[in-house]
């Protein structure tokens, strides 16, 4: 397993210098006051690691993995393992450098809302994976970019319509009523979507052929 993991390591080796770019750009333009940099830079270690894809089909890594014991269970593992590692990573980094950039502009430290924000963005990262891992695996990076391109069109399609006709207050009452619950319920339910995801992205790899 952990030599699973230090070969996703290597293959996106090349990408930590510019992900140390973009931390360093963004940390100076929310400085500036010209962008909050809670979202972006967990969003990029999903889509560094979606180029891992790539580099494995490219390397024909794959077919040679199969052959290893339980290389298509590690090689899975290690995916979710890496990503979610380098996810939590940056989510400190940028917890850090908010707290930074807070006090820097303001000379007081939210701390918050500045929690919040990150604990809801390492929900939306996570979303984020666990949709498109299964449809990666299942139909390779190009496509899948496109179909989770289509998915998130759909929804955003689909939930403006019902808010039209249907009344959404009852959300907001009951996120009310589960307030003091909603770390707690976010976390399971976080949780369950990377194990769901997991188990269906080992499902479909253990059955593909190469």
């Amino acid at each position: 397993m952990i030599g699973f993991i230090k070969k996703d390591l290597a293959m996106i080796k090349s990408n930590f210098k510019l992900l140390g770019v973009l931390i360093f750009v963004y940390a100076i333009m929310g400085l500036m006051g010209k962008m909050d940099i809670s979202f972006i830079l967990p969003f990029m270690c999903v889509m560094i690691m979606i180029s891992s894809f790539s580099y494995d089909n490219y390397n024909k890594w794959d077919a040679y993995c199969i052959s290893l014991p339980n290389g298509r269970k590690n090689s899975v593992k290690s995916k979710y393992i890496t990503t979610i590692l380098m996810t939590l990573m940056v989510c400190l980094i940028t917890i850090i450098l908010s707290f930074i950039i807070s006090y820097v502009n303001t000379k007081t430290i939210n701390y918050e809302q500045i929690l919040v924000t990150m604990f809801g963005t390492l929900f939306g990262t996570l979303l984020v994976l666990t949709i498109m891992y299964p449809i990666i695996y299942k139909f390779g990076v190009e496509k899948a970019r496109i179909g989770i391109f289509l998915l998130v069109f759909g929804i955003v399609i689909v939930f403006g319509f019902l808010s039209q006709y249907i009344d959404l207050s009852f959300i907001a009452k009951t996120l009310s009523f589960l307030e003091n619950y909603i770390v707690i319920i976010l976390v399971i339910i976080m949780i369950a979507m990377v194990y769901i995801s997991y188990k269906v992205s080992e499902k479909i790899f253990s059955k593909k052929e190469f």
